[in-house]
C-alpha cells in the first residue's frame, strides 16, 4: 500500500511485520490437505506520520470473516454503553441505523426499549461497533456514517484502541480484515475529514479497553472526556512504542509453544478455546499442530468441523471439548474467561489464558493455579 487509508498521503512506516501467514477468515475442511498458497499472506502494520492512524498495509485474502457468536462481555458491554449515553442526555430522537459487525452482535433491541426504530435513511442515532475498521477505505467509510447521520443526530463509534493494543503488547490484534487500528487522535481526525465533531467518549475494559465516541455534525474543538482519552493515550501511540509490537509478538510464539512442548513431555493433553482470528497467525509462528494442541473448541457452528488455518489442528464443539476431559485448555480469547468458566464448570483449573508474557517461566505456576 502506497498511501494511507485515511488521509490519503504517502507518509507511512512499517511498525510491524509477521511475514507470511495464513489468512485469518479461511478456515478449511478438516479433510482438505494444507497447501502452500494457505500459508502465503503478507501480514504487517503500516503507521501514517501525517494522521497517526495505524493500518493494514495489504490484504490479499478474499473470503468473508465468518461471523461469529457475540461474547457475553460483548453483550453486557452494549448495554452499559446505552445506558451511559442515555445518561449522558444525548440519546434522543426516534431512528437508529447500525453499521453491523463480523463479531457479532446488534444494539438494535437495547434502542428498541428506548423507543427508536430502524431505518435506512440518515437516523438520529446512528451505531457502529467494531465494524468500521473493517472498510479498507477508511476515508469512504467516515463520510459514509456521516452521511447517515441525521442533521441533529448521534454518531457513536466503538473501538478497541491502539493504545490499549500497545500497552497490553495485543500484537494478534493486527489480522487480514481489520484494516484500521485507531487512537483517538487519528479519529479525530477521521471525523473532522467528514465533517463531524467528537463531543464525548466513554471509556470500557472490553478487551483490555475499548472507546465509545459520540460524534455531531460540524467541526469546532473536542469535548472535554474525549480531550482526556487523547491525553491519556499520549506516548503510547507513537510509532517508536507501536514497533514494540514486534518484539512482542517474536515473544509470545516462542513462550508458547515452549509451554506446549513442556506440557507435551508431561504428558498432559492440551486443547484450546476459541477458534478466533487472532489465534490464526499466533498457531503459525507458534508452529503448533495436533502434537502440541489436540483440538480448538469454538461455540460458533459454521467453524465446527473445520480445522485452524495453516495447521491440522481441529475444530471441535464446546461439547466434544468437555468429553475430552482435556489437562489444560489454551483459552485463546481473554474476555471469555468470566463465561466459560460458569458454562463449563467441568473444567474448573484447567484454563491457561494466552496472552503476551502469559507463558514466561515467571509466570507459568500463577497460570497453573487459577
Amino acid at each position: 500500500m502506497n498511501a494511507c487509508r485515511g488521509c490519503g498521503m504517502p507518509n507511512l512506516q512499517r511498525v510491524l511485520d509477521l511475514g507470511q501467514v495464513p489468512a485469518a477468515d479461511d478456515f478449511p475442511r478438516m479433510t482438505d490437505p494444507i497447501r502452500d498458497d494457505e500459508i502465503s499472506h503478507f501480514l504487517a502494520m503500516d503507521m501514517c506520520t501525517e494522521c497517526g492512524l495505524a493500518q493494514l498495509a495489504d490484504d490479499d485474502t478474499t473470503l468473508a470473516e465468518p461471523r461469529g457468536i457475540e461474547p457475553q462481555a460483548l453483550e453486557e458491554q452494549a448495554a452499559e454503553a446505552v445506558r451511559r449515553v442515555r445518561e449522558s442526555g444525548r440519546l434522543r430522537g426516534a431512528t437508529v441505523r447500525e453499521y453491523g459487525s463480523p463479531h457479532g452482535g446488534t444494539w438494535l433491541p437495547l434502542l428498541a426499549e428506548h423507543g427508536f426504530t430502524p431505518y435506512d435513511g440518515p437516523a438520529d442515532i446512528v451505531i457502529d461497533s467494531l465494524g468500521i475498521m473493517h472498510d479498507p477505505d477508511q476515508r469512504a467509510a467516515f463520510a459514509e456514517r456521516a452521511a447517515a447521520t441525521a442533521p441533529d443526530g448521534l454518531l457513536l463509534l466503538h473501538f478497541h484502541t491502539l493504545s490499549t493494543i500497545v500497552r497490553l503488547a495485543q500484537w494478534n490484534a493486527l489480522r487480514h480484515g481489520h484494516f484500521a487500528y485507531y487512537s483517538a487522535a487519528a479519529l479525530i481526525r477521521l471525523l473532522d475529514a467528514a465533517g463531524m465533531r467528537a463531543v464525548e467518549a466513554w471509556t470500557f475494559d472490553l478487551y483490555g479497553g475499548t472507546v465509545l465516541l459520540a460524534a455531531v455534525h460540524g467541526r469546532g474543538i473536542p469535548g472535554g472526556s474525549v480531550q482526556r482519552v487523547v491525553v491519556d493515550e499520549a506516548g503510547a501511540v507513537d510509532p517508536s512504542a507501536v514497533r514494540g509490537l514486534q518484539h512482542a509478538a517474536d515473544d509470545h510464539a516462542r513462550s508458547l509453544r515452549t509451554w506446549l512442548e513442556d506440557e507435551t513431555r508431561s504428558g498432559h493433553r492440551v486443547y484450546a478455546y476459541g477458534a478466533a482470528s487472532r489465534a490464526v497467525a499466533l498457531f503459525h509462528l507458534a508452529g503448533i499442530d495436533r502434537t502440541l494442541v489436540t483440538a480448538v473448541a469454538d461455540a460458533a457452528p459454521g467453524k465446527q468441523g473445520r480445522r485452524m488455518p495453516g495447521t491440522d489442528v481441529p475444530i471441535i464443539s464446546p461439547e466434544e471439548l468437555v468429553s475430552a476431559d482435556p489437562d489444560r485448555v489454551v483459552l485463546t480469547l481473554p474476555d471469555l474467561l468470566p463465561e466459560v468458566r460458569r458454562r463449563y464448570p467441568a473444567l474448573a483449573g484447567r484454563w491457561r489464558v494466552d496472552g503476551p508474557g502469559a507463558w514466561s517461566p515467571s509466570r507459568r505456576e500463577r497460570l497453573d493455579a487459577r
